[in-house]
C-alpha cells in the first residue's frame, strides 16, 4: 500500500445539506473531472465547476438533484433525479441543450423523490454519450419504464432504445453500449443488452432469469464484458454471449441466517478485474446479525479469472470511478455497523490492490479519477443509535 497522499487536499464548502441517515437512501450528489477542474452536481439540482485549487469558475441551476455527472465534447453532461430527468450539456456555465427524459419514461407517479425519473449513467466514446434513464412506480408490484439513449455532442438524438425495466449502468463495447438491467419484473427479460451502433440489439445475457435482481454493473474488457451479477451473487466474463468464466463473490453463508452479499460494481483495465461488493442481507427480512466474510470488499482477478487479492472497503460505495488500472472507490456508511472510521476514500490498483486510503468524518459518496487528480463528494451523516450529532459536512475534496 501506497500511504502517500496523491496531492496536498483542498477542502470546498458546499453549503448546507441535511444529513444522510443510518441507511443508505439514494444519490443526490454527482461528480465529473474535466481539463479546467473537477465538477459537482448537488442536491439541490445546481451544478457547479471549479478549478483545481479549489477556486469556483461558474454555476448553474437545475431540479431535484444532479446525479450523474460525465465528461463530453468540450464541457460536461449532467443528468437529473427530478421532475423533468433532464439530461442536460453545459458549457463553461451556459447550457447549451437539454433532452427530457419524462417525455419517454413518464411523470412520477408520486411526489416523492423515489419515484422521480431518474438519470442513472452516463458514459461517453467516440464523441457519442449513452445515457440511460428511468421511472419506478408500485402498480400491483414493481414496474419501470426506462430508455437508454446516443446522443450527439449538438443534441442530437442518434437512437433510443426503450424496455418496462431497470438499467442501472451503461458501457461503451464494440461500437455500440452494453446496458446493464437490474429488475426486470415485465416483458423486457434481459438482464444485459449489447446494442450496436443504430440502438439494435445485438445480442443479450441473463444469469437468472428467475431471479429479482439481475445484473448489478456491466465494464468493458478486452474484446469481452465482466458484469457483476445480482442474481447469483457472482462475477462473469462475457465473450460473445457466452460466460468463459465466473467467480464466487457474495454466495450465500449455509449457516444462520444464509447472509450474502452483492457484487455492486465492476472494473477493467489492461491488468485484470476489480469488483466490489455491498451489505450482507439474509434471506428472509433485512435484519440480521451475521456477516459475509466478503461484505464491502475489493477483490482483483486476473484475465482467466484467478483471485489476486482482496481488501477491505468497510462501507457502501455508491459507485466507483476508474481511470486505466486504478479504481476510486468513494465509502459511505457500513448500513448495519455504525462505525465513523469507514467513512472515506480506496484507492485500488487492478493488478497490486489497495494503494492509498484516506478516512472522512462525513459519508463519501460520489467520485472522479483522472490521471494525477482525484475528488470526492463528502455528505454528512447522522446515525439513528448515535448521539444525535451529525458528522461531518457538505464538501467537495481534492487531491
Amino acid at each position: 500500500m501506497d500511504d502517500a497522499v496523491p496531492a496536498p487536499e483542498r477542502r470546498v464548502d458546499l453549503g448546507d445539506l441535511d444529513p444522510c441517515g443510518s441507511r443508505q437512501a439514494g444519490r443526490r450528489s454527482g461528480l465529473a473531472l474535466i481539463d479546467g477542474g473537477p465538477v459537482v452536481g448537488l442536491a439541490d439540482g445546481s451544478v457547479r465547476a471549479f478549478d483545481d485549487a479549489g477556486e469556483e469558475r461558474w454555476r448553474v441551476d437545475g431540479e431535484g438533484s444532479a446525479i450523474t455527472l460525465a465528461p463530453f465534447a468540450d464541457g460536461v453532461l449532467v443528468g437529473e433525479r427530478s421532475t423533468r430527468g433532464a439530461i442536460r450539456f453545459l458549457v463553461d456555465g451556459e447550457e447549451c441543450w437539454r433532452y427530457e427524459a419524462v417525455d419517454d419514461v413518464g411523470a412520477p407517479a408520486k411526489d416523492t423523490r423515489f419515484f422521480l425519473p431518474m438519470v442513472v449513467d452516463a458514459a461517453v466514446s467516440d464523441g457519442t454519450a449513452y445515457v440511460a434513464a428511468r421511472r419506478y412506480e408500485c402498480r400491483d408490484e414493481r414496474y419501470f419504464e426506462s430508455a437508454v439513449y446516443a446522443l450527439a455532442p449538438d443534441g442530437e438524438l442518434r437512437w433510443r432504445y426503450d424496455a418496462d425495466a431497470s438499467p442501472v449502468s451503461v458501457t461503451p463495447f464494440d461500437g455500440g453500449v452494453a446496458v446493464a438491467y437490474n429488475r426486470c419484473p415485465s416483458d423486457h427479460d434481459d438482464g444485459l443488452v449489447v446494442l450496436d451502433a443504430e440502438g439494435a440489439a445485438r445480442w443479450t445475457w441473463d444469469p437468472d432469469r428467475s431471479a429479482t435482481r439481475r445484473v448489478g454493473d456491466v465494464a468493458a474488457f478486452g474484446d469481452g464484458l465482466v458484469v457483476a451479477s445480482h442474481a447469483d451473487y457472482r462475477g462473469y466474463r462475457l465473450l460473445d454471449g457466452e460466460a468463459v468464466w465466473r467467480v464466487d463473490l457474495g454466495r450465500p453463508e449455509p449457516e444462520g441466517d444464509e447472509v450474502y452479499t452483492y457484487p455492486n460494481h465492476v472494473a477493467a483495465g489492461e491488468s485484470g478485474v476489480v469488483f466490489v461488493t455491498s451489505n450482507s442481507f439474509p434471506r428472509s427480512g433485512r435484519e440480521t446479525d451475521e456477516r459475509h466474510p466478503n461484505e464491502q470488499s475489493a477483490f482483483g482477478y486476473t484475465a482467466g479469472g484467478e483471485r489476486r487479492w482482496r481488501a477491505p472497503v468497510g462501507g457502501f460505495c455508491h459507485e466507483i470511478a476508474t481511470d486505466g488500472d486504478r479504481v476510486l472507490a468513494p465509502v459511505a456508511q457500513h448500513f448495519r455497523d455504525r462505525n465513523r472510521a469507514v467513512h472515506g476514500v480506496r484507492l485500488f490498483d487492478a493488478a497490486d490492490g489497495l494503494r492509498h486510503a484516506r478516512d472522512t468524518e462525513g459519508v463519501c459518496t460520489a467520485a472522479a479519477l483522472g490521471g494525477d487528480r482525484t475528488a470526492v463528494v463528502e455528505e454528512p451523516v447522522r446515525y439513528h443509535d448515535g448521539d444525535g450529532a451529525a458528522l461531518g459536512a457538505y464538501a467537495l475534496v481534492i487531491e
